[in-house]
């Protein structure tokens, strides 16, 4: 896999290059799902197209959580929609430091669809800002679609029978206060998968929202020979698979459903403390 990450520098030489990146906004507002296209149109990296944590990256909420993987049919149309295909490389951003909705979109192309030129702006839309990048704004014209047909890798991610029954280490990425159960704003079960380990999400980056250094991810990140990430809704879990490959470690695989999926079932264990 190639390295994840692309600088503002990097981007902006490759968008004058030869083999231009697609660009992928990928802005959201959790409760307000008209939020993201909304400031796509108002700015947005020149030439972007705006993919849709609700509508692209998600299926509807339900019982396999409040983001479950969208079908494989689902998500092909939303690529082919946008013109997607393996040939030509892919920059996905969002607006927020923590890059989670950038995050997801690079899990879900690079990992589960398997395309293979995908990277995530490191600093997102205010690193790019920041070095003077330009926007634009309005509506865009649509891209000619594509017929691509990703073979899905589905042993990417496990589902909660397979979480439940298995060995790996599981890595929570929600704020600890969340993991200890002492806090819980969203669903409506407190606490965290027992044997699991807290790695918040925030903790995979550096204070201008950048990632960390490979070394230092490699220090901290939690280890053992199989490793399955999840959060809240499968979202933020993302942010910590990509903090894996940063470091050059083998990648954990997803559980979508995550902690809102699992206290759906009262027969699923649940711990809370440390």
């Amino acid at each position: 896999m190639i390295h994840p990450l692309i600088s503002v520098d990097e981007l902006a030489a490759a968008l004058a290059g030869p083999r231009p990146p697609r660009l992928l906004d990928c802005r959201a507002r959790l409760g307000d799902p008209d939020a993201g296209r909304g400031l796509w149109r108002q700015a947005r990296l020149p030439g972007s197209h705006h993919l849709d944590l609700d509508r692209d990256l998600a299926g509807p909420p339900g019982e396999g959580g409040r983001h479950p993987l969208p079908t494989r049919d689902a998500f092909t149309a939303s690529l082919q929609r946008l013109g997607l295909t393996p040939d030509v490389p892919i920059v996905v951003y969002d607006d927020r430091g923590a890059q989670l909705a950038a995050a997801r979109a690079w899990w879900m192309l690079a990992c589960w669809a398997g395309h293979p030129e995908v990277r995530v702006l490191d600093g997102g839309l205010a690193a790019w800002q920041a070095a003077g990048g330009a926007l634009e704004e309005g509506e865009a014209v649509d891209p000619r679609p594509s017929d691509w047909a990703p073979a899905y890798r589905d042993d990417a991610w496990l589902d909660a029978d397979r979480v439940f029954s298995g060995r790996a280490l599981k890595v929570d990425a929600r704020a600890p206060e969340r993991f200890r159960g002492e806090a819980e704003p969203i669903d409506p079960v407190a606490g965290h998968i027992p044997g699991a380990v807290c790695r918040p999400s925030a903790d995979n980056l550096t204070a201008d929202g950048r990632f960390k250094l490979p070394a230092e991810l490699e220090a901290e990140l939690p280890d053992a020979d199989e490793v399955v990430a999840y959060c809240g809704s499968g979202i933020t879990a993302c942010h910590d698979i990509l903090a894996y490959a940063v470091a050059g470690r083998p990648l954990p695989r997803l559980y979508p459903g995550s902690w809102s999926e699992w206290i759906r079932d009262p027969a699923r264990p649940v711990s809370r403390g440390r």
